[in-house]
């Protein structure tokens, strides 16, 4: 199934559900994220994967986003896509790089003539990469709230951001990633969502101290299951994310053995995941590389259901 067919499960409420709505649920939300498939093969990998974690009936699903070009342009159609043609709620990402204001209003016009109706809004990375400095398009904008605030004039959406539990790069400390986020509450977010989680204790400091300053935002963890030490470690780094010396330590016991790293991986997420939700997190967010093996296999170990 290259590109997915017109899902047979009811479909009517994919277009009104309201993640804030979920995510402040009784239940925990689940939900997965996907990123933009760059040539057709990817796209046929990515609709199986879509396929095999519908029947899990989750909360909502992503895909991220690129900033200019065929990427952009995939993200966009991906989305639409997945919003029409499946019984998913489909949430879009979109980013302020590169981006003049006329376009970011078109690009959410599109998003808006395809149901979609729950946004991430994000400032996104510099478009040299981390490490290199950022640089607003000069008709554009160059911090989140203010892509926040556009969303929530164009129409009745509803708006999320990202949150950096192991701190921000560009940021000095967990008061100032607090207060970041409170300023994007501020002006219409009404969740957020973490970048990996590999380190429960600092999503949790995030969290109190957000409560702290009296915010009402709730963070929703994301976990991505290990399948490959490498790889992950390297997207870790590009992050400017520290991965713990617990984690690592756990992997390389295993050596050059994929297939134990590979369980070792899912082990850690599960316990991560497991305990995230214990300590009252509103759900989980996985991060699924376009494979649903994986996020599959730690939903399983859970046993939860998605509020919906």
């Amino acid at each position: 199934m290259a590109h997915g067919t017109a899902s047979s499960m009811a479909r009517a409420e994919r277009f009104t559900r309201s993640i804030p709505a979920m995510v402040r649920g009784d239940r925990p939300t689940i939900s997965f994220e996907f990123f933009p498939p760059k040539d057709d093969a990817a796209e046929t990998q990515l609709w199986q994967a879509i396929r095999h974690l519908e029947k899990l009936a989750p909360s909502f699903v992503s895909v991220t986003y690129g900033a200019g070009g065929s990427t952009r342009d995939r993200t966009v159609r991906v989305t639409g896509r997945i919003a029409q043609e499946t019984s998913l709620t489909a949430m879009a990402h979109l980013t302020c790089v590169g981006s003049s204001v006329t376009e970011l209003r078109s690009v959410v016009g599109h998003y808006a003539a395809a149901g979609i109706r729950n946004i991430l809004a994000l400032r996104g990375d510099p478009a040299g990469g981390l490490g290199t400095p950022w640089t607003a398009h000069p008709e554009g904008f160059d911090h989140a709230d203010e892509l926040v605030g556009l969303i929530k004039r164009l129409g009745d959406f509803t708006v999320g951001v990202a949150a950096f539990p192991d701190g921000h790069p560009e940021s000095g400390d967990l008061a100032a990633d607090a207060e970041t986020l409170i300023r994007k509450e501020r002006a219409g977010a009404e969740f957020a969502i973490t970048q990996m989680v590999f380190d429960v204790d600092n999503y949790l400091r995030l969290r109190d101290e957000l409560a702290r300053r009296g915010s009402r935002l709730p963070v929703v963890p994301s976990i991505m299951p290990i399948t490959n030490a490498r790889q992950v470690i390297r997207m870790a780094q590009l992050a400017g994310q520290p991965m713990p010396g617990a984690v690592t330590e756990r992997l390389d016991r295993h050596g050059e053995d994929a297939a134990s790293v590979r369980a070792e991986g899912i082990e850690i997420a599960t316990e991560s995941a497991r305990r995230l939700l214990d300590e009252g997190a509103p759900g989980i967010h996985f991060i699924t590389m376009n494979r649903s093996s994986a996020a599959l296999e730690v939903h399983a170990n859970l046993g939860v259901h998605a509020s919906i």
